[in-house]
């Protein structure tokens, strides 16, 4: 019943003929191909990590006729793994030159060559017997992960019915999480996690990649960007067509962008993005939800969790299998969810579960010296941590922006977004295993707090943006310049 309720939903959209047109479809399932690629180079590090590790000790003993010292292969292991984060953060920057100079779909295409290029760096690292191509491999990639992991949801959404522009966008996440289970299997050592095959492993994301560049092509460009940014009435008119496969939709669509239009200003300048009183609240729920969703530890559990396990389980690297399933599991729930329940009720529901779950993680720490048996309450802590982040944090930190923003800040607001992501990514890979080696259990105190007050800013703040046309929304923050949200009656939906 439920899996039939929620197809009814896709029923809504139009006519047995006009549910998912080809076209929308088809935009869709391309662009999420880079979240796949993402997806993938999170997940195969983890497992193979001491395969990796000593690829790094034997260039170092070819070099110098020593080992690496065990602090020093720490430090550059936790570099090699983050710096896909900082990549990802310098990515950040150039997204909104990108998508306003060549298109949401065609920057897509673009971006994808650095995916190319990183993908061939890691896996010619071996042949070439230095780390260094695969760190810099990785960071190459990074710059790819920054700036389509802003560029999938602003094509998604700009390209999907109102009704269905959330349950769209969260198939990003959907892609992504798929990508991490793939990566993670693929780096199990009885997959191509070896010492013989590991190179092989790092450049399969180039099967994805290769296959955008065939469909991506012949999608059409988002209509908000030929309308507003362009000014090419006829392209967007046409664009939509081909999205829709209904002109009367279309008419009426196209009516809603052109009187979105009129109240937006031609181009915003990013000082003006900051310092505009109507952006001040939209401002401050995009801080909160990406770094409560970066910072409260769902990714120290993808990056780490062998290492979290391992010392309590001799088959670790099979609960991490798990974990990746259980992430691609709860992110297709989310799909299903995303337009029943409402953005706000999912935010709240995952922040809560986080901020539980990071209690029970330092309890357990703290006792299971004394009673072991309390070990399972790790493992069912983290896989709690987990479904609970794809619920909502995790989908919903990376769109949110584009609901929140009218048409003109929304490239500013999507690299603002994915600064942030990217950002609080990074600094929890590289700073979680110091952390966790000075703080131990208390650690997961520091990621509660942040939930908690990622929690109560959604409670107070967060409006509820289902259903909502994006001009609908961009107008009642207008409207309500000076005015704390919760004084708004049907912006409290929860």
């Amino acid at each position: 019943p439920f899996l039939q309720e929620n197809y009814l939903m896709l029923l809504t959209y139009g006519s047995l003929n006009n549910i998912l047109p080809a076209a929308l479809l088809g935009s869709i399932l391309s662009a999420v191909l880079g979240s796949l690629q993402i997806g993938y180079h999170t997940g195969n590090v983890n497992a193979p990590a001491m395969v990796i590790q000593e690829f790094f000790n034997s260039t170092w003993r070819a070099r110098y006729n020593v080992s690496m010292p065990d602090q020093k292969l720490t430090l550059l292991w936790s570099v090699s793994v983050s710096i896909k984060d900082f990549g990802a953060l310098l990515g950040a920057l150039g997204f909104k030159y990108m998508v306003d100079s060549f298109g949401r779909r065609n920057s897509i295409l673009i971006a994808n060559g650095l995916s190319v290029v990183g993908a061939l760096l890691m896996s010619l690292s071996k042949l070439a017997k230095s780390f260094e191509v695969l760190i810099v491999g990785r960071l190459v990639f990074g710059v790819f992960c920054g700036l389509v992991m802003s560029m999938n949801p602003l094509y998604v959404q700009e390209v999907s019915p109102t009704n269905l522009r959330g349950a769209f966008a969260t198939l990003n996440q959907v892609a992504y999480t798929l990508g991490i289970l793939i990566g993670m299997v693929v780096g199990l050592e009885t997959a191509l996690g070896t010492w013989d095959q590991w190179d092989l492993m790092l450049c399969l994301s180039l099967i994805p990649a290769l296959l955008q560049y065939l469909l991506l092509p012949f999608c059409p460009e988002s209509p908000r960007y030929l309308l507003h940014t362009r000014g090419q009435e006829a392209k967007a008119e046409s664009a939509l067509l081909r999205l829709r496969g209904n002109p009367d939709m279309v008419r009426k669509e196209l009516e809603e962008m052109k009187e979105g239009e009129t109240n937006t200003k031609a181009s915003i300048s990013i000082q003006q993005f900051f310092t505009k009183a109507s952006y001040q609240q939209p401002i401050l729920l995009v801080v909160m939800i990406a770094l409560g969703s970066q910072l409260s530890g769902f990714n120290a559990m993808i990056n780490y969790s062998t290492k979290m396990f391992e010392d309590a389980f001799s088959e670790a690297k099979y609960l991490t299998l798990g974990v990746g399933a259980a992430n691609l599991t709860f992110s297709v729930v989310a799909f299903f969810l995303m337009e029943k329940a409402g953005r706000r009720k999912l935010l709240l529901t995952g922040f809560l579960i986080i901020l539980v779950c990071n209690l029970l993680l330092t309890i357990v720490d703290g006792l299971q010296t004394l009673v072991p048996q309390l070990q399972f309450l790790q493992v069912v802590a983290v896989f709690c941590l987990v479904a609970a982040y794809e619920l909502g944090p995790g989908p919903i930190s990376w769109f949110i922006a584009a609901e929140l923003f009218d048409q003109q800040a929304r490239p500013i607001a999507m690299a603002f977004t994915s600064m942030l992501n990217w950002g609080g990514k990074f600094l929890l890979a590289l700073i979680y295993p110091p952390l966790l080696d000075v703080l131990g259990g208390y650690v997961y105190l520091l990621f509660m707090a942040i939930a908690l007050v990622s929690l109560c800013v959604t409670w107070f703040r967060m409006p509820e943006t289902r259903g909502r046309s994006f001009d609908d929304i961009a107008e009642e923050f207008r409207g309500a310049e000076g005015i704390l949200m919760q004084n708004k009656s049907h912006f409290n939906t929860f």
